[in-house]
């Protein structure tokens, strides 16, 4: 049955009311209704704000780095450390290295880049600041749904949004409503808040419904790949930060690896790709695993433990690539709108500034009476921000390695360490890219196929043995949320013409190409390996998958990543 069948065999849907609908519990949706309800207290006035989260839990898919930087949580929470906030760990030490496949060298501290030194910054499980947010929220009056994907966008007659409705439940294979089956849920608010995180699924929509990149850089995004290890006691160097670039990449591919020491001897890494690589035959999973072999990786791992996996893509396009931020009705923020800071590697202060700015923005509008139309103070406000002057700074980063990687460092030093030098903040140039990444793969036939060593089981791993310890899961008799637009496009263009690289670029084995009876060819999806990374919709070269919400409290179940 289609949804529309569904809706008119089992509806009208329930609908609730609120002030302001949030979708997506991370550091920035999180940060935008304790905002609000800060702002309320204060005034002696009363919202109502619902966050609305598709995991099973907040942090749940929550997968980043993660080194933090406090400005923003300084801002929300002044008290955060007697509150008990999770950054624990403060950096104790940068080191950068430059590696080839053998050997390589370490950065002098006097010219490692403004933007890769992290004093004052912390170590930290982003999933558990998360977490802590969200207690902070239910304490303030925030309602938070956890297990609940918001699966549509509602409009109002003036095409203005009304608010979103959640997916249905205990819908089969076939779109058939099971005996669990429970119908979604609509909410309805005077503003609503995107902030899924990067290629969000509404957000995506929006963004084309009203044409809000126009003018701008199309987005560009990179896959960080990560795991997190427990390693014998005297291995661990709390507060290390380690970064590479280098070796596996190619002198054109853009990527690089992170180590980071946090507390309790557990150690975080992972590689992240650019997702404008050119070789269909590159495998960003595969990469990150021969990275981990290269002996300034392995040295810290001797004698250790992997215990999580985890997979997500990371916007890197920068400033120029940002959508207009605000459309009647709702705002996109955090990683939805693609406020990530590439050069520095970091994000989750960008997402909560953002949602905090927004907040300050939809109060205001509430308060006055007014209801779905534009935040234009959230724009203002961000343009006036620190925020605006860091993502600015580093508008260029991502750019420049388009160029290779020679070029790409070189304009990083004189950018990031030499302007700054001498008192120039902002770089005075300001580059453009006219290509999304799903464009940049070239024919198989253009390209060396890679060959990548089998994994040892000690230090590196295959797909499957990973996705376990993501704990992903999904309910087995739902459909497929990854679907395709064309069937017959796998094999008669992604295989044909780039020896299907969805096969490849997926980090946790959702896609593979197997024989028919007949000996054809035909792309087999194993949805409920799927991780929720999104590389798939942003790289099929065909842009033939669509990534849709699948049922809610499915997918991976992070703990302390």
């Amino acid at each position: 049955m289609t949804s529309q069948e569904i809706l008119t065999q089992f509806g009208p849907r329930e609908s609730m009311e609120y002030d302001v609908v949030i979708v997506g519990a991370g550091p920035g949706g999180l940060s935008t209704a304790i905002k609000l309800k800060q702002l309320a207290a204060s005034s002696g006035k009363e919202i109502s704000v619902c966050v609305l989260e598709k995991g099973s839990e907040p942090g749940a898919h929550i997968l980043s780095g993660a080194v933090m930087d406090p400005r923003a949580m300084n801002e929300l929470f002044p008290n955060w450390k007697e509150l008990g906030a999770p950054l624990n760990q403060p950096v104790t030490g940068d080191e950068i290295f430059v590696l080839t496949k053998t050997g390589g060298f370490k950065t002098p501290n006097f010219l490692v880049p403004n933007n890769m030194h992290n004093d004052g910054n912390y170590v930290v499980s982003l999933a558990n600041v998360v977490r802590w947010l969200a207690t902070q929220a239910e304490s303030l009056g925030v309602e938070i749904f956890p297990g609940f994907a918001a699966a549509e966008v509602l409009y109002n007659d003036d095409g203005s949004v009304k608010g979103i409705a959640t997916g249905n439940m205990g819908v089969g294979k076939e779109g058939e409503p099971t005996d669990e089956f429970q119908i979604g849920m609509e909410l309805h608010a005077k503003y609503t808040v995107f902030a899924e995180g990067a290629r969000g699924h509404l957000g995506k929509q929006l963004i084309e419904k009203f044409n809000l990149m126009e003018g701008k850089n199309p987005a560009s995004f990179a896959l960080g790949i990560k795991e997190l290890w427990e390693v014998p006691p005297e291995l661990a160097k709390p507060g290390l930060v380690v970064h590479s670039a280098g070796w596996p990449m190619d002198m054109q591919t853009f990527g690089g690896g992170f180590l980071y020491h946090l507390e309790g001897n557990k150690v975080t890494l992972g590689f992240v790709t650019g997702l404008d690589y050119s070789n269909p035959y590159l495998s960003p999973f595969e990469e990150m695993q021969r990275w981990k072999t290269h002996p300034t990786i392995a040295s810290h791992l001797k004698g250790a433990k992997r215990i999580s996996y985890g997979a997500r893509a990371i916007n890197n396009g920068g400033l120029g690539s940002l959508p207009k931020l605000v459309f009647k009705g709702g705002a996109l923020i955090g990683c939805d709108a693609g406020m990530m800071n590439a050069a520095r590697i970091k994000g989750s202060h960008a997402a909560m500034k953002s949602g905090m700015l927004l907040a300050e923005a939809a109060f205001d509008a509430v308060i006055a009476g007014r209801q779905h139309d534009e935040l234009t103070a959230f724009p203002e406000a961000f343009a006036k921000s620190w925020l605006h002057d860091e993502l600015k700074s580093a508008s260029n980063f991502k750019i420049w390695f388009k160029s290779g990687f020679i070029v790409g460092s070189v304009m990083t030093f004189v950018e990031h360490w030499l302007l700054p030098k001498i008192g120039i903040k902002t770089p005075p140039w300001t580059r453009r890219r006219t290509k999304a990444d799903h464009q940049s793969l070239k024919p198989a036939a253009a390209c060396e196929p890679i060959q990548y060593p089998k994994p040892d089981n000690v230090l590196t791993f295959d797909r499957l043995s990973s996705v376990f310890v993501s704990n992903t899961n999904h309910a087995e008799n739902q459909p497929s949320h990854l679907t395709l637009k064309n069937a017959s496009v796998p094999v008669s263009i992604n295989l044909a013409e780039y020896a299907g690289p969805e096969s490849r670029y997926c980090p946790a084995g959702v896609y593979e190409f197997v024989k028919n009876e007949d000996n054809t060819d035909r792309l087999q999806i194993n949805a409920q390996n799927c991780v929720h990374c999104k590389t798939c919709d942003i790289k099929d070269p065909s842009q033939n998958i669509v990534w849709i919400t699948p049922e809610g409290g499915g997918g991976p179940n992070y703990a302390s990543m």
